[in-house]
């Protein structure tokens, strides 16, 4: 079956999951990998990915095309005229093989009767290429390619960096390496490395990150099923050396699927020759067993318990902790680069009610952190309300709350905590504050 299916077809299906049901594009592929033959996989996120990254553009080119409204059952039919433009504009796939397996893909999607509809629009953006990218052009979401109310807010909240945020936000992240401590050092995986010629390099900001060259299957990298290496970005492994967990300590990682940092945080531990006690806690049973099965392959053990972090009462029925970790839900704007899909997932009414998720996470977490424990407060998003105007205002609710002023060469310092911006020294956008609570 895996061999017949049309993978432009396929990524349609991927797409539409996105706009039409507001399913993230990852789960999606996922989903997808079984159906469509292995020689095919590149090929579907590469359409997948670029088709989110260039949506803006790609899908005012689309409306320029159609004569009237597709109906709303037709989404698949929308999304696979975005896939044919996608490979006519920005791959190097031949325009006749591109504009035939497009085509082709209507009879996959069990719409025959859009294959002459299909045809003709690719068929006429090859004639008028050149005066159709001009129409759209001007249109604001498509220069910036970002939803209006993100390209705001982020002139808003970096006024001299926007436009730098906005470019590294569409381009292609690298791929990152963090090497497990607690089998080998990062210089001996680089050897294993070496060895399979795979090309790398340390990256400064973490002892155990490595960045590749170019990005490889995982089943490429040398000892990846035995746990010695997993794939996350340098900005996510800074936690573990920011919460720093010493000899004795009970940890919890409060939102910690799908479990990298909970990982790197018992990794930690063990290159320090430290002995502690991990927690990790979501609120999915379906991610939590995606995080026990990540902890399986690398060898670590954690207690995994399912809980709602902005419960309060069902934080407090689990005991204090000296270290806390909360990874809080946010917006994701600092990782758009790697999930282009958040453009079209996040909307600007979910702030508010992300920022008050977090307060809540906040509250309920410090109630539960030992006098002169620490915890540090992370989130992917580049916006003000969920980093720095959340911990100022946690802090004149908090009377026992101190920020721990981060020195880093990584990042930049803000009025509380520190920020890295999307792309800065080749990591995603990520915010962190370390707090402390006083001793009694």
């Amino acid at each position: 079956m895996s061999n017949n299916i049309n993978v432009r077809a396929q990524a349609a299906r991927c797409i539409t999951a996105v706009i039409g049901e507001g399913e993230s594009l990852t789960t999606a592929l996922e989903l997808s990998r079984s159906v469509v033959a292995q020689r095919d996989i590149g090929l579907l996120y590469e359409i997948s990915f670029g088709v989110m990254r260039h949506y803006y553009q790609l899908y005012s080119l689309a409306r320029l095309l159609l004569s009237k409204n597709l109906k709303p059952r037709d989404k698949d039919i929308l999304a696979l005229i975005l896939v044919g433009l996608y490979q006519l504009i920005y791959m190097r796939i031949p325009n006749h093989a591109a504009l035939n397996e497009t085509v082709s893909g209507t009879k996959s999607l069990s719409k025959p009767w859009a294959r002459g509809l299909v045809n003709a629009l690719l068929r006429r953006y090859l004639r008028e290429s050149e005066d159709l990218l001009l129409k759209v052009k001007s249109k604001s979401e498509v220069k910036s390619e970002m939803p209006e109310w993100l390209t705001q807010r982020l002139k808003r909240a970096w006024p001299d960096g926007w436009e730098q945020i906005r470019q590294a936000s569409q381009s292609h992240p690298p791929m990152s390496l963090r090497v497990n401590r607690a089998q080998l050092d990062r210089d001996a995986y680089l050897v294993l490395l070496n060895e399979e010629e795979i090309s790398a390099e340390s990256i400064d900001a973490t002892p155990a990150g490595l960045q590749l060259a170019s990005a490889v299957n995982v089943d490429k990298l040398p000892g990846f099923e035995q746990g010695k290496v997993s794939v996350q970005d340098a900005a996510a492994q800074l936690a573990c050396e920011l919460l720093a967990p010493a000899d004795g300590d009970r940890i919890l990682d409060a939102c910690a699927a799908p479990g990298g940092k909970t990982a790197a945080l018992i990794e930690y531990a063990a290159a320090k020759g430290a002995k502690v006690n991990v927690l990790a806690w979501d609120n999915s049973e379906q991610r939590l067993q995606r995080l026990s099965d990540g902890l399986a392959r690398l060898g670590h053990q954690a207690d995994v318990v399912c809980v709602d972090v902005s419960d309060a009462k069902a934080v407090s029925e689990h005991g204090q902790f000296e270290r806390i970790l909360l990874d809080a839900p946010c917006s994701a704007t600092g990782v758009i680069r790697r999930h282009p899909d958040i453009k079209l997932l996040r909307r600007e009414t979910d702030i508010v009610p992300l920022v008050k998720t977090q307060a809540a996470m906040l509250d309920a977490l410090w109630a539960v952190l030992k006098p002169g424990g620490c915890l540090l407060y992370a989130t992917c998003s580049i916006l003000p309300d969920e980093n720095t105007l959340q911990i100022q205002s946690f802090l004149t609710r908090q009377s026992d709350a101190t920020e721990v002023v981060i020195k880093a060469s990584w990042g930049a310092e803000q009025s509380v905590g520190r920020q890295i911006l999307p792309g800065q020294q080749g990591m995603d956008g990520f915010y962190y504050a370390l707090l402390e609570k006083a001793a009694e």
